[in-house]
């Protein structure tokens, strides 16, 4: 059984097709989903979240419609970071995480010692302790960013739908978030949209996209996914192997 699924996906805005009877099935581990601006990347995400009803296909969350998990209840098996995630207010940062608790305690149950640990381990594994008590609206965007990614991580969901969750980022800390999402995906299922192309070849798995539809579909070392990268992005980029691992650098050939 698939911790998240969907199959037969379509769905239009605008009155403009984005996702063209898309089917995929996740698996704890480390998914990454890519492709070119405006392939419906974002979209499909967004409909894996609930966040978007398709105007056909299904979305299935450990077996079940997602449609048919309570809200809370879907809450608190799968944590969403949108690409603009944002928190109004003066909300330290500490709230914020805190507010990945909310599925579990409801919005008047106090946290308690186990949900204060909780908290701490996710802004310790984002690099933000050091800051938890400034207001989230005073920090600079990778700092932001890092706040709301552990929120994200404080729900402590099976299933973790990141979309661009390196925005803002220096190399140092989308470094740290990749050996994050690597340990993450030995128990959890996470999923995230990415345009660095290299970070993204350091994921389980790929699933590259084009016209809204997926392309090809593999792990990260499999011949058929970089062909097919190096493909829908007109082959401006290809894929070399810099020792144990994968980089795509920029196609400056005639």
């Amino acid at each position: 059984m698939s911790a998240l699924s969907c199959d037969g996906v379509r769905v239009s805005l605008g009155g403009t097709p984005v996702l063209n009877d898309v089917s995929l099935a996740l698996q704890p581990g480390w998914t990454v989903i890519v492709g070119p601006n405006g392939v419906g990347k974002s979209t499909l995400l967004r409909v894996l979240a609930g966040l978007l009803r398709p105007a056909a296909g299904s979305v299935t969350l450990q077996g079940r419609a997602l449609a048919d998990w309570p809200a809370r209840e879907r809450a608190q098996r799968l944590a969403w970071l949108a690409q603009q995630g944002e928190a109004r207010g003066e909300l330290t940062v500490r709230d914020v995480v805190h507010l990945g608790r909310l599925p579990h305690l409801g919005l008047f149950t106090p946290p308690g010692p186990d949900d204060e640990a909780i908290v701490d381990d996710a802004m310790a594994s984002t690099e933000c302790s050091a800051w938890q008590h400034r207001p989230l609206q005073r920090l600079s965007g990778g700092e932001r960013q890092r706040a709301l990614i552990a929120r994200a991580l404080a729900v402590q969901a099976a299933v973790l739908l990141l979309d661009e969750p390196t925005t803002h980022l220096d190399p140092p800390h989308q470094v740290a978030l990749v050996r994050l999402f690597q340990r993450l995906a030995r128990t959890q299922t996470v999923v995230s949209v990415l345009h660095d192309l290299s970070l993204a070849l350091q994921a389980d798995r790929l699933v590259v996209m084009q016209h809204g539809r997926i392309a090809a579909e593999g792990a990260h070392d499999d011949p058929r996914v970089h062909a097919a990268l190096e493909s829908v992005f007109d082959h401006a980029v290809r894929v070399q192997r810099v020792g144990e691992r994968f980089l795509t650098l920029p196609n400056l050939d005639d």
